[in-house]
């Protein structure tokens, strides 16, 4: 009888020692101070991403994850409040087979449809629990390896002309939506939710503001929730949450992405995500660098943002495509400090909205000037290039002789080119306003800008 060999004895103790029941370590918090916890007795057992269990003095167990290590002690971030927790407080890691601790998990799956979650896929809806999916997946997942990942679809139908003429973009792709505050940002995100060409669309409201999540979800989303799944971490929460939805909201878009279908993920917002790193970094003791932002802020920004894209290239059937908007909040309509900088070099075109535009009444206040998509030649044919440029070029135009037409100082008849600019920019200004829950197909769009700028007369 042959004997087995050494790689099969290995495969079959690594199997055994999986199969084991868990038990779990303990150590003990020795210190607390702002945010951080410091944990003994754990430090040479555990790595950066795993998760404990702290046990408050009034009984709650309370999850942290570990953000560091110094002086021989674990730093934890709790992903709730710390009141209860103190110095010898028990701190729990679990051990299943061979690994302790363990990174996040999610189990995703199609029932998720039409639901509002937490960051640990936890129901925020009141509608039930959640029914998992039967793979768990690594929250802090990797995007496809570049050289097999599948290139980027044929267009995508935004519903909103102005995107669809002025921005047109591919499945897969990503953009960037930079704004200040109050500029109609989380109207256009619920425009795309419920009007763009997708199958699926993943909405991460990262530090948003309570009392808007409800109005957000009711009246923006709107019927577009039947096919949307809504992550959620409020501004009150601690930092770890906030960055938790990211990861969640893109966790989730790959389990949909992986089978094939077409996801649309709205990211709400980037410069949150970024804040709530800023947070981590800084407890566990990283330098202060560019305003404030630890280099790791701007380590960790292509990871997630890589994330999202198309699926690895199959032989047969589709790869499946994210195709991102991550929306940028600029610091007093800034657009050059350093996250809008970072995005924006990262990402694969940007969307620009503008207080002056929205100031004058017209919505979406997207500045079609500013705009750029890095596809666009790839996905609009000649006709179609050449009406957009011809609008951009005289939208320019009026734009550089507006204050000399409203002063009197130019005479109608002394330039041909800008007399067809000033009687043309309205009517290209009435085809960018669109209704929010007005619908606005591709061929819609170009057809509404080649009336536009039919001649005048």
């Amino acid at each position: 009888m042959r004997q087995p060999g050494f790689a099969e004895r290995a495969a079959a103790a690594s199997l055994a020692l999986r199969q084991l029941p868990p038990f779990r370590l303990e150590g003990r918090v020795v210190s607390l101070s702002g945010i951080g916890v410091e944990v003994a007795g754990l430090a040479g057992h555990l790595s950066i991403g795993d998760r404990l269990s702290l046990q408050a003095r009034d009984g709650r167990n309370i999850a942290a994850e570990i953000v560091g290590f110094r002086a021989g002690l674990a730093q934890a971030l709790t992903f709730s409040p710390m009141e209860g927790l103190g110095p010898g407080a028990a701190a729990l890691a679990e051990i299943r087979g061979l690994t302790i601790g363990g990174g996040a998990r999610l189990s995703p799956s199609q029932d998720w449809l039409g639901r509002v979650i937490d960051p640990l896929g936890r129901p925020l809806d009141g509608r039930g629990p959640l029914r998992p999916g039967d793979q768990p997946r690594k929250v802090r997942g990797e995007p496809p390896p570049a050289a097999s990942r599948a290139r980027l679809g044929h267009r995508i139908d935004f519903g909103v002309r102005a995107l669809n003429c002025f921005t047109p973009s591919r499945l897969g792709q990503r953009l960037g939506l930079f704004a200040g505050s109050g500029i109609g940002k989380s109207t256009l995100l619920g425009m795309l939710a419920r009007g763009a060409a997708c199958d699926v669309a993943v909405l991460a409201l990262v530090g948003e503001r309570g009392r808007e999540v409800r109005e957000f979800v009711e009246d923006e989303l709107g019927d577009g929730l039947s096919r949307s799944i809504v992550v959620v971490a409020t501004s009150d929460q601690p930092p770890l949450m906030r960055r938790e939805a990211a990861y969640a909201a893109l966790t989730t878009a790959e389990y949909f992405r992986d089978r094939g279908q077409s996801v649309l993920l709205l990211m709400d917002s980037v410069t949150r995500f970024c804040l709530a790193l800023r947070e981590i970094g800084l407890t566990a003791g990283e330098p202060p660098a560019t305003r404030g932002f630890p280099p790791s802020v701007f380590a960790e920004l292509p990871r997630l943002l890589e994330r999202a894209g198309p699926g690895e290239q199959r032989d047969q059937g589709n790869p499946g495509y994210i195709t991102g908007l991550f929306t940028v909040l600029v610091e007093g309509d800034d657009h050059n400090e350093p996250i809008a900088d970072a995005v924006r070099g990262i990402l694969d075109g940007h969307v620009v909205l503008d207080r002056r535009i929205a100031e004058g009444g017209r919505y979406p206040a997207i500045d079609v000037l500013r705009s750029l998509s890095r596809t666009a030649a790839g996905c609009c044919t000649p006709d179609e290039t050449a009406l957009a440029a011809r609008a951009r070029a005289i939208l320019a135009l009026h734009g550089d002789m507006a204050d000399l037409v409203r002063l009197g100082a130019y005479r109608p008849g002394a330039d041909a080119t800008v007399d067809e600019a000033v009687a043309l920019a309205p009517r290209i200004d009435g085809v960018l306003r669109q209704d929010r829950d007005e619908l606005a197909p591709v061929p819609d769009s170009f057809a509404r800008l080649q009336t536009a700028l039919e001649d005048a007369t």
